[in-house]
């Protein structure tokens, strides 16, 4: 069954938010990393943001700094990226992923991956 569900994908103008949710089972969300990675048709899958929900840890890599936010509720066990001041390279189908492991931070590899959701940024 999937036990990560990404969800609040759309499509918006330039300059326009956007926030994901990623709804997590109980035991990923206590026990895992967290990851937003994004992907665009026909390229490789890159990092947006992580967070570790028991500690609140955050790491953002350079890609989207300043620009998008993660944050977490951990009563629903969900975790979101918020997303801002949107740009038409956003545009990408946006994944979240755990690993009980850094290695998803350092590597990009995850245990759970969820189906994805799509963002279009338009002009």
């Amino acid at each position: 069954q999937l036990q990560l569900v990404e969800s609040g994908g759309g499509s918006v103008q330039a300059g326009g938010s956007l926030r994901l949710s990623c709804a997590t089972s109980a035991h990923i969300y206590s026990d895992n990393y967290i990851g937003w990675f994004r992907q665009r048709p026909g390229e490789k899958r890159e990092a947006v943001a992580f967070i570790y929900p028991g500690s609140g840890w955050i790491y953002y890599p350079d890609s989207a700094k300043g620009r998008f936010f993660i944050d977490r509720d951990d009563a629903k066990s969900m975790v979101y990226l918020q997303m801002n001041s949107l740009k038409p390279e956003d545009s990408a189908m946006y994944y979240c992923a755990a690993d009980t492991s850094y290695s998803m931070v350092l590597h990009g590899s995850a245990t759970y991956w969820g189906q994805g959701t799509q963002v279009t940024v338009s002009s």
